[in-house]
């Protein structure tokens, strides 16, 4: 599987982008248009391949992807050559040639060898596309530490993925679980690093945060919530048994327009899948729009 390195980046100049209606596209929009890419879209905590009770079965993690048909995944809580709680194993590259797709890897935290061992422990986030990814880089988020409880540096992974001559930016997140206040500071940043781009974009991950908290009503002033637009603003990701609330999600911004979205059941982690299928659409002249 071809890999593409993760490098920082600053936020690029902002750009101005129309979200488009979520209603499906009708005759006349088809006529107007060369081609719809229909997408399946996932995101999946997989809490570095283990379940619930932290038994790892990275496998069981690739048969929930291959079932689910999605075509583009973001993955949060990737282990590379963590630790023996998965196996000192590169989680994304393993997955990547396991179900045959390309890959990128961002790790967000990066440390020494243990004893004994060659290679560095990472931690972060990955991104799966049976599309070619054309470029990736990390963006680190602002990480305030607190005396009484340290946080975790979280970061940003941008991909940008050519979907049948389309191009569109593919963003995946884990948002700070402790503190809104961090996640209002990280949200901020990713606006400013997601309106750089002019293209049809879809931000996807674990944001730690229910739809109606500060963090997310930021997000929803550029990002369509793909769940809630279409009326499923109660399908609900945590906790696995019995889920009670919402803190995954995909969203998106620009023409790309969302048809279905559901929650997965499955013990093969501590957070539940969600997938959505969503189109994007072309102009005849090949720009997007």
């Amino acid at each position: 599987m071809r890999k593409l390195a993760v490098t920082l980046s600053a936020a690029a100049l902002a750009v101005a982008s129309v979200l488009a209606a979520t209603a499906p596209a009708t005759a006349q929009d088809d006529a107007n248009t060369t081609r719809l890419s229909e997408i399946r879209v996932m995101s999946f905590n997989i809490h570095h391949g283990a379940d619930g009770g932290d038994v790892l079965d990275l496998d069981r993690i690739a048969r929930e992807i291959e079932s689910s048909g999605a075509q583009i995944v973001g993955l949060q809580e990737v282990d590379r050559h963590w630790s023996a709680r998965s196996a000192y194993q590169d989680q994304a590259a393993w997955l990547a040639e396991r179900l045959n797709m390309h890959y990128a890897y961002a790790p967000n935290l990066d440390l020494d060898p243990e004893p004994g061992h060659t290679d560095r422990r990472q931690y972060g986030t990955a991104v799966l596309s049976k599309y070619p990814i054309l470029s990736s880089e990390n963006h680190l988020l602002t990480n305030i530490q607190y005396a009484e409880k340290p946080t975790e540096q979280r970061g940003l992974l941008e991909t940008v993925i050519n979907v049948e001559g389309n191009h569109i930016s593919f963003y995946n997140t884990h948002l700070d679980h402790r503190r809104s206040e961090q996640r209002q500071l990280q949200v901020k940043e990713i606006l400013g690093i997601t309106s750089g781009s002019g293209r049809p974009s879809l931000l996807v991950g674990d944001l730690n945060a229910i739809p109606t908290s500060t963090e997310m009503q930021q997000l929803m002033t550029r990002f369509t919530d793909v769940f809630a637009a279409l009326g499923q603003d109660t399908d609900y990701t945590m906790p696995v048994e019995n889920p009670v609330s919402r803190i995954d999600y995909i969203l998106g911004h620009g023409d790309i327009r969302p048809r279905f979205a559901e929650v997965l059941r499955t013990t093969a982690s501590d957070h539940l899948p969600i997938i959505a299928d969503v189109s994007v659409a072309q102009k005849p002249n090949g720009l997007v729009r």
